[in-house]
Order: C-alpha cells, then structure tokens, then sequence
C-alpha cells in the first residue's frame, strides 16, 4: 500500500458515501466497486464542461454529508505543505515562477495557520478521479488527508487533463470559483487560494526539491492572478 494506504482506509470508511465501495483489501491489493463511466474528465473534453462540474460538487457535498471517516488515522495538509514550504530555489530562469512559488508559500503558511471545518478528505477530488457507476457518479483513487473542507476541491481547478486551454482561461476559473463557493458553501477567496497554493504545491512535488522550471507555471501565474482579483 505504501502512500495508497490513507486513500483506501478513507474509501472504506465511507461506506460508498459518494465513492466506490471497497469490497475486500489486503497488504498489497483492493477490490473496489466498478466503475463503468464516463469519467467527469470525458465530460469536459466532449465540450460538457459545465454540466461536469457541477456534477462534480454534488459528488463533494455527498462525501461531506456528516463525517463517517473521522476517527481514521490520516496525514495532515502540514505535513503535505512540507514540500512546498521547505522548496529551494535552483538556477531558475523564470523569475515569475519564483515569484508566484514564493506567493504561494505565504498564502499556505496563513492557510495552514487558520484552517476551519477541519475533517478527513478525499484529498485528490477532480473530474478524471469521479466516474459514473450503478449508483450514479462516484469518487475513487482517493489520497486521504485530513484538512479544511475548502481544499476538496483545490485540486479540481488543475483539471481534467488533455484541455490545457481550458484549464487555464480566466473565464473558468472565474466560473469555477463562483459556482464551486456557493454550491459547496465556503469562501470564493480562499477557495481559490486553496487552488493556488495546490498548484504550487504539485510543483514543489515534480520539482524533488529544488525548482527549475514546471509546465505549470502559468497555470499558477492565472490562479494566483484571479486569488488576488476576487
């Protein structure tokens, strides 16, 4: 199981709340509920983009309904923002990536120190990780953390893969940062420096430690323009 362990002992603690169930597990292999499709991520590149993620927040609010993972024992965002708070800097040639990294690191050093509605979480919630099943559509390949519940959906900004331009237009994010707040009911600001910072925080991860460059990079300069415009 190695680092896969927190994802499934989150899944089989929900119970099928929102995600697939998990049948049977052992040290080295997991039985999950079939998953038949499409995946959220078919949506959004068939040109369903919307329809896909408001899917995708009712699969959030369905996992968030009450809290039957509390009590198993996960990591904590700490120690995930680890890697980006402890990031060195290499021979960089983008002083803007730098720059927007080193914004990062501040806006998750007040994040980490001022987090709310702590809970347990799926930890990697985006549209090629929820796939339509008998019971509708469904979450897996959960990362399992425990955190503020705004950061469920930090990730899904990235997302889904294979539309870069869409990913990264100002319009979306917008829209994303909109709809996303009100439906699952937290703050469009600091949902989007979730995003931010998540997006510096995959970079710090590609970047084993010492910073060059990312293909990201303007993915986090759009979010981190748009965290600080709202």
């Amino acid at each position: 199981m190695r680092n896969e362990r927190p994802g499934v002992a989150f899944l089989s603690a929900m119970a099928g709340q929102g995600v697939a169930k998990v049948y049977a597990q052992s040290n080295g292999a997991v039985l999950l509920e079939w998953l038949d499709g499409p995946s959220l991520g078919d949506l959004s590149r068939n040109g369903q983009d919307d329809q896909a993620n408001v899917e995708l927040v009712q699969v959030a609010n369905t996992i968030h309904q009450g809290n039957p993972a509390l009590g198993i024992d996960l990591p904590t965002l700490h120690d995930w923002f680890r890697a980006l708070l402890d990031l060195r800097f290499g021979a960089c040639y983008a002083p803007e990536l730098r720059h927007n990294v080193e914004r990062s690191q501040v806006v998750a050093r007040y994040l980490l120190s001022s987090m709310v509605d702590v809970r347990p979480l799926h930890g990697d919630l985006h549209h090629d990780n929820v796939r339509r099943g008998d019971r509708g559509y469904c979450a897996f390949d959960a990362k399992g953390v425990l955190g503020e519940r705004t950061y469920e959906l930090a990730n899904a900004f990235r997302n889904p893969k294979g539309v870069p331009g869409l990913v990264r237009s100002p319009k979306r994010i917008k829209h994303l940062s909109s709809l996303w707040s009100r439906l699952f009911a937290v703050d469009q600001q600091r949902l989007l420096q979730w995003a931010t910072v998540k997006c510096a925080l995959s970079i710090a991860w590609r970047s084993k430690h010492e910073l060059v460059y990312d293909d990201e990079a303007d993915l986090l300069a759009a979010l981190r323009q748009m965290m600080e415009q709202i």
